[in-house]
């Protein structure tokens, strides 16, 4: 007989309550502040913890808090008045520049990371250029050349940063310095070096007949000069008189010819900014959705429910519409995609397939997050659009890794949390992503700077901020707190109804209570996971009994015991094993049955029973194959076999404590059983896949040795393992559709999710080489359940994690 998914885990390693291994890599820096999360807060924390954070957050979903662009408020300065091509059109945005010089003579964010000064120079020499047009602020020219001269090596330094452009648009304005009789004093060198990749860079793009790469050149445009015809790059303008929402490569073409939609889509900019612009507008529906996407990522989204729900239907609202913003930004678009699908949303995957071509043509105006974005988007098209192109989705799928693979920005501390986060996305996948796992990983990658590189540099606290953290490390630990407590109650358990005291059983309490917690983690569903984690346990007890504890007349023993269910243990039990198995499922079911009735104001304890019935039914018909050396078809395997994987009894009864009212036409209900059986098909599948070496050396048949038994020796171990995975992927879709569809789904979406959210356990633990066993399983579950996380602020904008 197949074990149940824990028979993956090692037995004998145990879980550790403390580190001894903690790393002092942060202890020695200096520290301004320490943000020190208690990790057993006082039951009432829910309702005391910083609620002056949340209401920041909150207030966050009302406005887009966005960094204005040095580099791109210059350029806007640059533009000529169309009454007088001798004075600015945006006088207030030369005020600003000549007003916001740094201290070391640079213009750009402050604060800026190291990683970044192709960026500053960039920014600097806008700046400079715009007030030596208008032959104004002579002192900070000097003192802005200066610094370029003293950073310029930085231009050619691999190791650097580099914005979208730069090797265009940096040249082009060094020679516009030239043209304006800017005196500069460059390194020869560095200087041809920077021509020669600019010229490689157009010679490519000219050779291409790419319509990406000519958008490009479009988007890059004030870095051409007399080299691009301005009339094409004007084909690319907007209804929002915008060219790529990019304040600077509007004010270029505003620069060469008058157009009345880049004036009045600058003028709209600085009524909503003032005095400056940012480096892309507008951002609304991106910033909101970012805030939404990462408040999900850190495990906090449910304090913001009513927040969210508005942002997600305002933006379905303008998916149905067309908004522009969305259609014409290929992160936007494919964010959009994600979350409203994944929320349900009726929406097309087609506009995210054109940016998908797109980026296959080399991807030039995208940077890493929107790569990101795209990725992920595409996830979710094959895993719910059975109708995409799968010519399409491959060759993105294998380009877009490749390119998040080998994207060659050098480690330092500002790149190093977007090695992370593609690392994450990478390894691991969107099915296999076990929720609380990927909310400890995304807090500790949280990146509160958040700055983000297109032309120039930008951030924005909708993307992320110390709120975020500060609440996401705080609700963690909270929730860990209570999940410790719970374990230690699962662990008493186990001792009150004498499980510890059966030698053929694994000892799982803890894997078991790891698995409800990581996918059911909120403080208010204590009973779902300790409904789920009991009869975790009492499954792995009970496979082992039916596998290697207990003879055939235990075995039957035990299941007309549970048919009569009210007997007298002392003497209808033919062993102490029997005895010990039928009390504990006995007095766990009740107590299950009579928690239900609180949260569904009905008596549920029937259908709990049936549930164990059937799976004992479906492991005692396995029992009599293996003795009577049966060799069952495949489909009457995986008839049976989807019944003894032994998660019905884990999940079907915690559905009852999640929330919505779930009553008996909808347990009976065809849409109830297909969720239980496309989720059981796939866990059967990968357990089958999985350890078939191990039971074919045992004489235990499973799918994998059934396909090759009936294929009569045309199928090989290979090609019926490919064929199995197939069928996984095929049963994991279609699981998938059921949890999203909305219209004519009488399941509650609430409970179609845990379906799911066990579907992704069950690929997680199977996955090869996933560090699900051995330490790696115990790390994660200490991680989880027994390290809380402290935040330690070692300076202005600089937050570090560490495990205690």
């Amino acid at each position: 007989m197949a074990a149940a998914y824990l028979s993956v885990l090692k037995p004998h390693h145990t879980i550790h309550e403390t580190n001894t291994n903690l790393t002092n890599k942060f202890k020695t820096a200096t520290r301004l502040a320490a943000c020190v999360v208690d990790a057993a807060p006082s039951t009432d924390f829910a309702l005391q913890c910083n609620e002056a954070t949340k209401d920041r957050i909150r207030k966050l979903f009302n406005k887009v808090d966005f960094s204005v662009s040095s580099y791109d408020t210059a350029w806007v300065a640059m533009v000529p008045s169309p009454q007088s091509a001798q004075a600015p059109c945006f006088p207030e945005c030369l005020h600003w520049v000549l007003q916001n010089q740094l201290e070391d003579g640079s213009w750009g964010l402050p604060h800026h990371q190291p990683a970044l000064l192709k960026d500053v120079l960039s920014s600097t020499l806008a700046c400079v250029l715009a007030l030596k047009r208008w032959a104004i602020g002579e002192e900070l020219i000097t003192r802005g050349l200066r610094f370029i001269e003293l950073n310029f090596a930085s231009a050619t330094d691999k190791d650097q940063y580099s914005p979208i452009g730069f090797n265009v648009i940096f040249p082009g304005m060094l020679e516009y310095a030239e043209n304006l009789s800017l005196m500069l004093h460059l390194e020869s060198k560095v200087f041809s070096e920077l021509l020669h990749k600019r010229d490689i860079e157009l010679r490519r793009s000219y050779d291409s007949s790419s319509l990406e790469l000519n958008a490009y050149l479009a988007y890059v445009s004030e870095g051409m000069g007399k080299l691009i015809d301005w009339k094409t790059v004007m084909k690319y303008q907007r209804k929002n008189g915008s060219l790529f929402n990019s304040p600077s490569t509007t004010a270029a073409s505003l620069i060469r010819r008058h157009d009345s939609g880049c004036l009045d889509y600058l003028h709209c900019a600085l009524k909503k900014f003032g005095n400056a612009v940012p480096t892309i507008y507008p951002v609304n529906i991106h910033a909101r959705l970012c805030m939404v996407d990462n408040l999900n990522k850190l495990g906090i989204c449910r304090h913001f429910a009513e927040e969210i729900q508005n942002v997600l239907d305002e933006t379905y609202r303008c998916w149905l519409q067309g908004e522009e913003e969305i259609f014409t930004n290929a992160a936007t678009c494919a964010m959009a995609f994600r979350i409203l699908r994944g929320h349900g949303y009726n929406v097309t995957s087609d506009p995210v397939a054109q940016f998908l071509e797109q980026e296959q043509c080399n991807g030039h105006l995208n940077d890493i997050y929107t790569m990101l974005d795209l990725y992920q988007a595409l996830e979710m098209i094959i895993a719910t659009d059975q109708s995409a192109p799968k010519k399409l989705t491959s060759s993105s799928l294998q380009s877009l890794r490749q390119r998040l693979s080998g994207e060659f920005y050098p480690p330092n501390r500002f790149t190093r949390r977007i090695h992370e986060q593609v690392y994450d996305v990478l390894k691991f996948p969107s099915h296999a992503n076990i929720q609380r796992v990927a909310n400890r990983r995304n807090i500790e990658h949280c990146d509160v700077d958040n700055t983000r590189v297109l032309k120039t540099s930008y951030c924005s606290s909708n993307f992320g901020n110390k709120d975020f953290l500060t609440l996401a490390v705080e609700d963690f630990n909270f929730c860990q707190s209570i999940h410790r407590k719970e374990l230690k109650q699962l662990e008493r358990w186990v001792i009150q109804n004498r499980l510890d005291k059966l030698s053929f059983a694994r000892e799982k309490s803890a894997y078991c209570y790891f698995s409800a917690a990581a996918t059911i983690f909120q403080p208010e569903l204590s009973d779902a996971r300790l409904s789920w984690a009991k009869n975790g346990v009492l499954t792995t007890v009970i496979d082992d009994f039916f596998d290697i504890g207990g003879s055939m007349e235990e075995l039957n023993n035990l299941v007309q015991l549970f048919k009569k269910w009210d007997v007298d243990v002392s003497t209808d039990c033919c062993s102490e094993k029997v005895g010990i198995i039928f009390s504990a499922l006995h007095s766990t079911i009740r107590e299950i049955g009579d928690k239900t009735f609180k949260w569904q104001a009905r008596n549920v304890t029937r259908h709990i029973t049936d549930i164990w019935l059937n799976l004992l039914n479906a492991m005692l018909r396995e029992a009599e194959w293996a003795r009577d050396m049966s060799v069952p078809t495949l489909d009457e395997y995986m008839a049976n076999g989807y019944v003894s994987f032994a998660i019905g009894p884990i999940v079907l009864p915690a559905l009852y404590f999640i929330g919505p009212k779930l009553p008996d036409d909808v347990v009976q209900h065809p849409e109830y059983h297909s969720l239980f059986k496309l989720m059981s098909t796939c866990g059967r599948l990968l357990n089958d896949i999985r350890s078939f070496e191990r039971e074919s050396k045992d004489g235990k048949l499973n799918a994998v040795t059934l396909s090759v038994i009936h294929g009569n020796g045309s199928i090989s171990e290979e090609a019926a393992i490919e064929e199995l995975s197939h069928r996984v992927e095929m049963q994991r879709r279609e699981l998938l559709k059921l949890v999203l569809q909305g219209k004519g789904s009488v399941v509650p979406r609430a409970c179609k999710d845990l379906f799911w959210k066990m579907s992704k356990v069950l690929h997680q633990f199977y996955v090869k080489d996933d560090g699900f066993s051995s330490m790696g399983m115990v790390d994660t579950v200490n991680a989880i359940i027994h390290k809380p996380i402290t935040l330690t602020i070692l300076g202005p904008q600089n937050w570090e994690w560490e495990t205690t």
